[in-house]
């Protein structure tokens, strides 16, 4: 499609996961900005709800006849989509792209192509020059690894846990059936004392004796834990909430000083002036292994291999032989020691592969699961967490004035000053886009180090964060389990329902200020079990680089906080009997509106527009009736009605309404004469 003067030709990027788009900057300068579509037609519905801008739409298929036959037709659309896609652009990624570019030393064309992997790792060189640190070179992955004498297919480390607990309806004003348990109420209660005295001192910065009102608040929820305790099976409207760790894969590097030249082995401590017995410095951790190995003996794995090296070897022009070159690509015989070591590694698993199909009816075993400890040097140089650590702080910055300026936007709203109202417009824009882009680069430094060709490359450091993360969820489930009921676990958090009667808000008064600290009580009781079990009681800062002397201190950053209470939460039961589906659900807010909808065909691309449309109309009826039995009648409604349109094969439909009904969008990866 040929650029038609308008501003609509070919790109990328992503615009609200449904939208590939590309931004190419002039030359001369980066005012002179030309918006590009790869996908000719913008979705509509994106365009009228974020812009309340209706677009002028074209079926793709159409496109080529009405250039010819109404070219004014087409003129319009040019210009429609061209004006959508520039507003989305600079109402939605104009102000992020070049917030990172303030972040990441490159210009906003090459912020836009690079993936965030790469924009981290050019940060972290920036930041290793600044702390005299070198570079590192990029990771190469070995071509040949042995676990207990056999080949490795592969090898990588057990991630963070998810998993679905429940499935149905779950709405804050329909009773819940829960099954508690009276101690953990009773434990509760015995460690109020302890929970709050920690909300006022690690998070107020408190005294406890400043606090006026302590007793009440104590009183209050001590009586609403009892009165649960009394009656721990019962039934009665939940409170959903979605209790997640804020940050928690930053928040556990940090706390843990991980970084991945910290990853300490007993040879790199044999070698440290810093070794002695009684050591602190050294912290160590557990992760969880996971490898896939060949089913043939390491005899025979060595026999495979002296045979493969008496071969002579037939490869293309990408062996790099010279002859092959001149040769146009064509092949030629190479000896074993000529081939390099990626080839020598892929030749030898396709050989092994053969052989032990032939022999053993399997190429590889059962994956083998392993629990590992890795050594955290906590007096490695810091500037890896530094710089996370920095990143951090100024996205909690950024997001305080953000919450500042929509308080000054809503008044300036209520005042009907239009100044004050643009002023503030443009601030919220500019912190919000500042918060993402620290929020982009923050999120990329955990999976950064497991990045193919990473320089800091380190799976065990990527271990660690996965297994932590996964026992303070697991921990917290447990907590849960006993108290209310969990719904789903998530990589960071827990959807779960709460008695209608638990403890929730309260707030402190300080005896000298008058000024008030609010606590959310599921959120204190969480907090102090994950500083129970996650403090770092070994973290070292140096405090004179000449003498090289270190102090050492407790660091504990991982907290959770608190979503909700919500309307809703919609978990679909799968079709197999026994087996929950993760990751997929709809949860709402009280006004009726979706808070977060995740698994679902009417977020992705490429689905067919039935089932886009069946779930569009589905969802809302989750909010209808009085009870369950009323709520599932009028999905079912729905569903019955879609059903006999399935029956009945679109017998009421248009033949272009069924077309597009039953249509469904993709890319063709191949040429059309390979697909037979």
């Amino acid at each position: 499609m040929k650029c038609n003067g308008f501003g609509a030709c070919i790109a990328c990027s992503t615009i609200r996961r449904s939208r590939k788009a590309c931004i190419t900057l002039a030359q001369d300068a980066w005012s002179r900005l030309v918006i590009c579509l790869l996908i000719s037609v913008l979705p509509q519905a994106v365009t009228k709800a974020k812009l309340g801008y209706d677009p002028v739409e074209v079926a793709p298929e159409d496109m080529v006849r009405l250039a010819a036959e109404t070219p004014q037709a087409m003129a319009s659309y040019s210009v429609s989509d061209a004006v959508a896609t520039y507003y989305l652009y600079m109402t939605y990624i104009h102000p992020f792209i070049f917030s990172l570019a303030t972040i990441i030393p490159m210009p906003p064309d090459e912020v836009l192509r690079k993936g965030s992997g790469t924009l981290c790792e050019q940060l972290l060189m920036v930041e290793a020059y600044r702390a005299n640190v070198i570079c590192p070179n990029k990771h190469t992955t070995q071509a040949e690894v042995l676990y207990k004498n056999h080949l490795l297919e592969s090898e990588t480390y057990i991630g963070g846990k998810v998993e679905a607990l429940e499935s149905g309806v779950f709405r804050a004003d329909l009773p819940t059936r829960f099954k508690c348990k009276a101690s953990a109420y009773q434990g509760l209660i015995d460690c109020l004392d302890r929970d709050l005295g920690y909300a006022i001192t690690h998070d107020a910065g408190w005294q406890l004796s400043n606090v006026a009102n302590y007793e009440e608040v104590k009183g209050n929820i001590t009586a609403q834990l009892d009165a649960l305790k009394q009656a721990p099976n019962r039934e009665e409207v939940p409170l959903i909430y979605h209790l997640d760790v804020a940050a928690m894969y930053p928040n556990i590097i940090l706390t843990n000083r991980l970084q991945p030249a910290a990853i300490a082995t007993d040879e790199d401590c044999a070698a440290c002036d810093f070794n002695r017995p009684g050591k602190t410095c050294l912290r160590q951790m557990e992760w969880v292994w996971r490898g896939e190995h060949y089913t043939c003996s390491h005899s025979e794995y060595l026999q495979v291999k002296r045979q493969l090296v008496s071969e002579t070897h037939h490869v293309g022009k990408e062996a790099g032989a010279a002859d092959a070159a001149e040769g146009g690509g064509s092949a030629v015989g190479c000896s074993w020691q000529e081939l390099s070591y990626e080839q020598q590694g892929k030749l030898l698993k396709e050989r092994l592969k053969k052989y032990c199909q032939k022999v053993y009816k399997r190429v590889l075993d059962k994956p083998v699961v392993e629990q590992r400890t890795a050594g955290i040097c906590q007096r490695e140089n810091s500037f890896y967490i530094d710089t996370v650590r920095a990143f951090r702080d100024r996205r909690y910055e950024y997001k305080g004035l953000n919450k500042k300026w929509k308080g000054k936007l809503d008044a300036a709203r209520q005042s009907g000053s239009a100044l004050a109202i643009a002023e503030a417009g443009d601030m919220v824009v500019l912190y919000d886009s500042l918060q993402l882009a620290h929020k982009c680069i923050l999120n990329s430094f955990y999976g950064y180090v497991m990045r193919k060709g990473a320089r800091w490359y380190s799976m065990e450091m990527a271990g660690v964060v996965t297994n932590t993360g996964a026992k303070i969820i697991q921990r917290a489930c447990q907590l849960v389990e006993q108290i209310g009921k969990p719904l789903e676990l998530d990589t960071d958090g827990i959807w779960c329902c709460l008695p209608g009667s638990f403890p929730e808000n309260f707030e402190f008064k300080h005896k000298t200020t008058g000024k008030g600290f609010k606590i959310s009580y599921p959120c204190v009781m969480l907090n102090v079990m994950v500083a129970e079990h996650n403090t770092n009681d070994q973290y070292q800062t140096l405090v004179d680089p000449m003498r090289h002397t270190y102090e050492t201190s407790s660091q504990m950053s991982i907290e959770f906080e608190v979503d909700g209470p919500y309307k809703a939460m919609i978990l679909p039961a799968s079709k197999e009997e026994g087996k929950l589906i993760k990751k997929r659900y709809a949860v709402f807010n009280f006004d009726g509106s979706l808070a977060e909808l995740k698994g679902f065909e009417i977020k992705r691309r490429g689905e067919l527009k039935l089932i886009k449309v069946f779930q569009a109309e589905v969802f809302e009826q989750f909010l209808a009736g009085n009870s369950l039995r009323d709520c599932y009648a009028a999905v079912g409604a729905v569903a019955n009605r879609w059903l006999d349109m399935l029956d009945t094969q679109g017998v009421d439909l248009t033949d272009e309404e069924l077309l597009d009904y039953i249509s469904e969008s993709t890319t063709m990866s191949k040429a059309m004469e390979e697909y037979g």
